[in-house]
């Protein structure tokens, strides 16, 4: 394609897009009625307590939690007295902080990061201490109980619908 080409098609694009700025310009806007609101906005949707809290430690804490994709980091050890000076500020009791850095440290992306000698990190992402090989070690045991885990409530689970979905398919009719 020539530069000619590509500068018609640049200007008929441009062309689409303004008449179609103009087209919804003109039509009237509707207010939202009751029956158009989404159920969301009517009441708010009741959250998981861990998730609230995490979410809300990546926000005022975004080093030493990351969001995904970024790779989890070792905490520092004590990480939850350090956090609960902070309850005021992340606007969640201690109960709810309690149980949302143990489901944060207890995943497979956490384990993933503990590896020997890996620096832990405090709130601030300031380095706090070290992964010990034991640490490391145990942290390892844990992604490999809970792969298997996961292998077997998925073999579980594909043989309970297994059965069912053969049911009805194998009984044969008399037409």
């Amino acid at each position: 394609m020539g530069f000619e080409q590509l500068a018609e098609l640049r200007d008929r694009l441009r062309a689409d897009k303004e008449q179609a700025n103009s087209e919804r310009a003109a039509r009237p806007k509707r207010k939202p009625s009751a029956q158009n609101k989404p159920s969301s906005q009517s009441k708010p949707r009741e959250q998981d307590p861990a998730v609230e809290a995490i979410w809300r430690l990546q926000k005022h804490f975004p080093l030493a939690f990351p969001v995904n994709p970024a790779p989890k980091v070792p905490l520092k050890e004590g990480i939850l007295k350090d956090a609960e000076q902070h309850l005021q500020l992340l606007g969640v009791n201690s109960e709810q902080l309690k149980l949302g850095i143990a489901a944060w440290c207890k995943g497979v992306r956490y384990w993933a990061c503990m590896t020997e000698n890996a620096p832990r990190l405090d709130l601030n992402g300031q380095v706090a201490g070290t992964v010990t090989a034991a640490q490391a070690q145990y942290a390892k045991q844990q992604a490999s109980r809970q792969r298997s885990q996961d292998r077997k409530n998925r073999a579980k689970a594909k043989s309970q619908a297994t059965p069912a979905a053969e049911g009805p398919a194998a009984e044969p009719t008399s037409d």
